[in-house]
């Protein structure tokens, strides 16, 4: 059974050609799909048939017949670790691998499937104008681990985006990145927009469709320079935004990349012993604080490292030049040896 699906197009997406925009919005599997749905004419931009050739603005109105039995979600029986329930929402913990909700290259094993079959969709929020994301209200890369939101009611799920995009909500991360941080903590304020030259990628930029972008981090502890490598720090990258690929695209933006990020390898050592071993991003969102939306009550969490990262710490352990202050008491609270 068809249906029309429509989409907004957002400032980070401006500039794109409509093929590759569709292939991302998760309605089609693929650029070569959105491209014949534009050849058959099942495509309207701003009401009028368009050619997939045809580059988008932001606040374009896109308009797409699907099949629905092609493209529904299916809930599977996928195992989640959450750490806080009630009635309205919950937090989880993903693991690395685990996409957030469906797109072109990962149709089946994401976290909205696995809500799903947990909750069915009278038990989740659907907050997010997509027929394919109940529960979420924001999203985790595939390859970062950690804890995250999700809603169970409407209500609920506005509550949060709202305290989201105030930043009333906590969210803390550690990252492991290349070179040594000279000073034990500062701010990333450079504005994010979409790659000119990689429509895949983001990057810190001054055009017209950039936004505003600010992350903090304390540097927790160093590792000395080895023979491959110019050396490591460990630090806690606070976001005050939340934009796409953030945390990666500023660590490199300042020199800094987050070591074993295949995408943004700029500054970063070409030996790849550098990487020391990790097929993913060093990237774990390790806490998160908030205040409930409805009781009013403190909710803080904190997730430890998974296996894959705490290996990768204690290889460099006999290299650690230095742990600061902070450091000691993130490493305690933990329960990480220092």
């Amino acid at each position: 059974m068809a249906r029309a699906v429509s989409h907004v197009v957002t400032p980070d997406e401006a500039g794109m050609r409509l093929d590759v925009l569709l292939g991302t919005m998760g309605e089609v599997r693929s650029r070569s799909q959105g491209a014949k749905a534009c050849d058959e004419g099942r495509v309207l931009v701003n009401g009028s048939a368009a050619s997939k050739r045809c580059v988008v603005d932001a606040r374009d109105v896109i308009i797409m017949e699907v099949d629905d039995e092609a493209r529904a979600l299916a809930p599977e029986p996928i195992e989640l670790d959450v750490r806080f329930e009630d009635d309205d929402l919950l937090v989880l913990s993903k693991p690395a691998g685990m996409i957030t909700h469906p797109s072109p290259d990962h149709v089946t094993g994401t976290l909205a499937s696995a809500l799903l079959h947990r909750y069915g969709w009278e038990g989740l929020c659907n907050v997010q104008g997509e027929e394919d994301r109940p529960g979420i209200v924001h999203r985790l890369d595939g390859d970062t681990s950690g804890l995250m939101l999700a809603a169970k009611t409407d209500e609920a799920g506005y509550a949060l985006m709202d305290a989201i995009a105030t930043k009333s909500v906590d969210r803390r991360y550690l990252a492991l990145v290349h070179g040594a941080i000279s000073v034990d903590s500062g701010m990333v304020d450079a504005p994010i927009e979409r790659s000119r030259s990689d429509r895949q990628k983001m990057a810190v930029g001054d055009g017209a469709s950039a936004r505003d972008a600010i992350t903090t981090f304390k540097v927790l502890a160093r590792f000395e320079v080895g023979s491959k490598d110019g050396g490591y720090a460990l630090v806690e990258c606070k976001l005050y935004t939340g934009r796409t690929h953030q945390i990666r695209v500023h660590m490199q933006y300042i020199k800094h990349p987050i070591v074993g990020d295949a995408t943004y390898t700029a500054n970063a050592p070409k030996h790849p012993s550098a990487s020391l071993g990790l097929t993913r991003q060093f990237l774990h969102s390790y806490r998160i604080g908030f205040e409930h939306p409805f009781t009013g009550a403190s909710v803080e969490l904190v997730d430890g490292l998974p296996d894959d990262l705490a290996c990768v710490l204690a290889s460099l352990r006999e290299r650690t030049s230095d742990i600061t202050d902070y450091g000691r008491e993130v490493f305690q609270l933990m329960g990480m040896e220092a």
